[in-house]
């Protein structure tokens, strides 16, 4: 089956949230999705049962700078695939299991651009894709305040990008024909357009040139893809999005969305940075653009304020790597808010993990989770992955009935009120 995206309700309520169907040559992705990040073909301390069948994901994200160091995306197109290689797949029967006879489940892998943003320009500043107007004020006057000290691990020029390993110094290149290349090897059934993320702190001088870079490497993505045809791993076609950069700058996210748009890609991401007020604004500028019979999705975003905001201004799906690494340390989700689950007021807390009785936590006490931690014991990590992860994918899912039942804006007015207890106002 070859890839397609179908639009089964638009909301009667806000004009750019919709309600639809991904189709892949591995299946279906129901939208709104949050999509699992299993960043080294691994959603960390989880077994990919255990993202299928507790967390409900329909699909995985992997990450190409990564794989590409480690094993190597060469490795990976042997396996068939990132998605063959972490047994992502289908529930099968034992005799399909044994001999191998299974169908994988629907895959992303990102460009590597994020990590040309982390190792690059935002090296030093501790800048993430999100900063507040705050933030981005006191930054920018610490970094004009001081002499930059901090070797940039990555360089980039307008043919592509020089970085060394975070694994062992050594040198590497990536250009768009490379990174699509190496994609093609690792075999995702959707998978983006290399392009250079940036950072709030960036004058707009640098982001025009970002830009400008970002389009002229998604013509030579979307070129190189077309030369390489089927994955090398899977045999099949695989979807292509460009991604559309700017940063805060409406004219910029415009232009963007404008040039990419008429491109001939199967999607588009919208990545890069973003002031946390202005979010929402700059992604309803980008999809009042793009074309509306294609899939978007929003890079790197996890928050659940962030989510309802861009799935009201026509976000499909989104992938971050939030809900499981805080997790790690014992930041658990509930629909009240956030709570830190070390914390002592949880010791002798008999109540369930989760309210719902069937989600696979909801059999864990607050009290076990908290001992698990304090006990640096392996499973803390595991269970709080498993319900963060189900809190955001039951958030979409929740989002697609709203948009269906024509009452997504109540829906995220009771959500968000709940959530944030000093939230008062819908943005």
């Amino acid at each position: 089956m070859s890839f397609s995206f179908e639009i089964i309700k638009k909301s009667d309520e806000a004009k750019l949230a919709r309600a639809g169907i991904i189709h892949t040559p591995h299946g279906d992705i129901k939208t709104p999705a949050f999509i699992t990040v299993g960043t080294k073909a691994t959603v960390k301390s989880l077994t990919p049962e255990q993202v299928r069948d507790y967390v409900g994901a329909e699909a995985v994200l992997a990450n190409t700078y990564h794989l590409y160091l480690q094993p190597g995306d060469e490795i990976v197109a042997k396996h068939g695939g990132f998605a063959k290689m972490m047994n992502w797949v289908h529930k099968t029967n034992n005799e399909e299991r044994i001999t191998k006879n299974v169908s994988p489940m629907p895959t992303f892998s990102d460009s590597g651009g994020f990590q040309v943003f982390s190792l690059g320009q935002a090296l030093g500043h501790g800048v993430s894709k999100i900063a507040t107007s705050e933030e981005i004020s006191k930054r920018e006057s610490e970094s004009n305040a001081r002499e930059e000290t901090h070797e940039k691990l990555a360089k980039i020029d307008d043919d592509g990008v020089t970085f060394k390993s975070v694994i062992d110094g050594s040198t590497h290149r990536f250009t768009p024909e490379i990174s699509m290349n190496i994609q093609h090897n690792l075999g995702a059934d959707i998978f983006f357009a290399f392009d250079e993320c940036t950072s709030p702190l960036a004058p707009i001088a640098y982001q025009r040139e970002a830009i400008a870079r970002t389009h002229a490497w998604a013509k030579r993505s979307l070129d190189e893809h077309k030369r390489l045809g089927v994955s090398k791993a899977t045999g099949e076609m695989q979807a292509l999005f460009g991604v559309v950069q700017g940063g805060a700058y409406e004219e910029l996210r415009k232009e963007s969305a404008t040039v990419l748009g008429a491109m001939d890609f199967d999607g588009y991401g919208i990545g890069g940075s973003f002031t946390k007020e202005d979010m929402g604004t700059a992604v309803k500028w980008v999809n009042e653009i793009l074309p509306e019979g294609k899939p978007r999705h929003l890079l790197g975003i996890g928050e659940p304020m962030d989510i309802l905001m861009g799935i009201e201004n026509g976000i499909d799906t989104f992938d971050c790597v939030a809900p499981t690494r805080i997790a790690r340390n014992g930041a658990i989700y509930t629909k009240d808010g956030r709570i830190n689950i070390t914390n002592a007021i949880y010791k002798n807390d008999m109540s369930s993990m989760s309210d719902d009785e069937s989600w696979y936590t909801h059999q864990f006490t607050k009290s076990y989770l908290n001992h698990l931690f304090k006990a640096d014991e392996m499973l803390a990590a595991t269970l709080a992955s498993i319900h963060n992860l189900k809190f955001l994918t039951t958030l979409c899912e929740e989002a697609r009935e709203a948009i269906i039942a024509g009452n997504f804006l109540e829906f995220k007015e009771e959500f968000i009120k709940r959530y944030y207890k000093n939230y008062t106002k819908s943005n």
